[in-house]
């Protein structure tokens, strides 16, 4: 059944750029910066770290442009696996997503925008003396209740906003991405010029105690800077609803990304240069903190703090309201194949899955209440990393098994580029499990409740 021809294919080059844009730039470019500092201790280390993660990020997405140019349809990766691996990977990856990585990035971008309006405008405590109940000493679900409960308000009304049809969706989108690039550049120009900012300070290798820098610290460091270019890979899930999607959706994925590694090397520069990593450790350590916001408190004052939180909000609502648009296409896919729950694979009269949505948004809610920002983050990419890495293997796969098959792009430096991206998955997914054991344990048990789900789908 193919799965794109009750779908629309209205979203041009231009518009599939700002998509992919859209989910890539979220809270990551304002607050992980903090994290990399506690693990780095020095900021060119830092500046390096959101070097490298953006060129091994654009690494696995040059190898997954050569398989959407092959196979571009509705559900992205769902879509590929099944001609790479078969059904059961293809339903394994979707319910991943569903369970633990998309649904749980909907959630933590979310989550900074309720912490960036609560900056604005203090939220008064709900239910504070419930605040230490806990699940397993791992899940805080009243915690920050008042910011978690605005977080969940706009889940479910960019759900709603996104059921009325794919175009109000992408529209809104360009508007959002047009307010945050004019944003952030305004912050770069006003705090690199501000008498407060070093810039040589900003590129120094030097830890506070002259300690060296290990590769496990860098790599653990790289899973707050992987956060920040998640989402490059959802506009896959529109192949059913762009126009040449072939040619495209690399295209959007390959432009899309390179202008935001630039766009993150220059802002982070611009915090380093006004703000000491000695101070970003210590943000670090207050949860609700958002490190953009007190490095414009320096050189902007109130006024500043004022802006910078109204641009994190259009922001992250602009990668929340991108992230819920493209993402639900994948349950769609497999609803339409009878492996995920029968309701879920139908279009409402908008032509837009509109059950898939609700039902993604309803699960991102529940895992807002599970957990901190971080916890989700680290959690997601390490699950993430996972299947980016079965992707690449897929292209050696795709050589073999379909020489014959027109690919409109091919990916630059094979063999070499997807072999190294293979093994930079393995090295993270393996250091997660020693760094971070109970992220990469929750994020596990997720992925592997799909085992079950999978053969009760299959036999009803």
């Amino acid at each position: 059944m193919d799965v794109s021809s009750g779908l629309n294919r209205s979203l041009t080059l231009r518009v599939a750029i700002i998509v992919v844009m859209g989910n890539i730039i979220g809270s990551g470019v304002y607050k992980k910066v903090a994290p990399m500092a506690a693990e780095l201790h020095a900021p060119g280390w830092i500046l390096i770290c959101w070097l490298l993660g953006g060129l091994i990020t654009l690494m696995g997405a040059l190898c997954n442009a050569e398989i959407a140019s092959m196979l571009a349809d509705t559900g992205g990766e769902y879509a590929y696996y099944k001609k790479i691996y078969g059904r059961f990977f293809s339903f394994l990856y979707g319910w991943s997503n569903f369970a633990a990585i998309k649904t749980a990035a909907v959630a933590s971008i979310a989550y900074v925008f309720a912490q960036s309006f609560h900056s604005m405008i203090p939220l008064p405590s709900i239910l504070d003396s419930w605040k230490d109940i806990n699940i397993g000493g791992v899940f805080y679900p009243f915690e920050s209740l008042n910011v978690k409960l605005v977080a969940i308000l706009l889940v479910l009304s960019l759900t709603g906003v996104n059921t009325t049809g794919l175009k109000t969706g992408a529209g809104l989108s360009v508007v959002l991405m047009i307010l945050v690039l004019t944003g952030i550049a305004i912050i770069t120009l006003c705090g690199s010029g501000s008498e407060h900012a070093d810039i040589k300070a900003a590129f120094s290798l030097e830890t506070p105690d002259a300690s060296p820098v290990t590769m496990s610290a860098i790599f653990t460091a790289m899973l707050a800077a992987f956060w920040a270019y998640e989402g490059w890979n959802s506009i896959g899930f529109l192949g059913g609803e762009i126009r040449n999607p072939n040619r495209n959706v690399p295209l959007s994925i390959t432009i899309g990304l390179l202008i935001v590694i630039a766009l993150y090397f220059v802002v982070n520069m611009t915090y380093l240069s006004v703000l000491p990593v000695a101070d970003m450790e210590h943000l670090y350590r207050d949860t609700n903190a958002i490190a953009a916001v007190e490095v414009v408190r320096v050189f902007g004052g109130n006024t500043g703090v004022f802006l910078i939180s109204l641009l994190i909000l259009i922001t992250t609502l602009g990668c929340t309201h991108a992230t819920i648009l493209s993402n639900a296409r994948t349950y769609y896919a497999m609803a339409t194949e009878r492996v995920f729950f029968s309701g879920i694979g139908k279009l409402n009269k908008a032509k837009v899955p509109g059950n898939a949505l609700w039902l993604q948004g309803v699960w991102a809610c529940l895992l807002v209440l599970s957990g901190t920002f971080d916890q989700l983050t680290d959690m997601l990419i390490f699950a993430a990393f996972i299947y980016y890495g079965a992707t690449t293997v897929g292209v050696f796969i795709l050589r073999k098994k379909m020489p014959t098959v027109p690919r409109p792009y091919k990916v630059w430096g094979y063999p070499v580029v997807p072999a190294l991206f293979i093994l930079f998955c393995i090295v993270l997914v393996c250091n997660t499990l020693v760094e971070r054991p109970r992220e990469a344990a929750i994020g596990l048990t997720l992925i592997l409740l799909g085992i079950p789900f999978y053969y009760w789908f299959k036999r009803r």
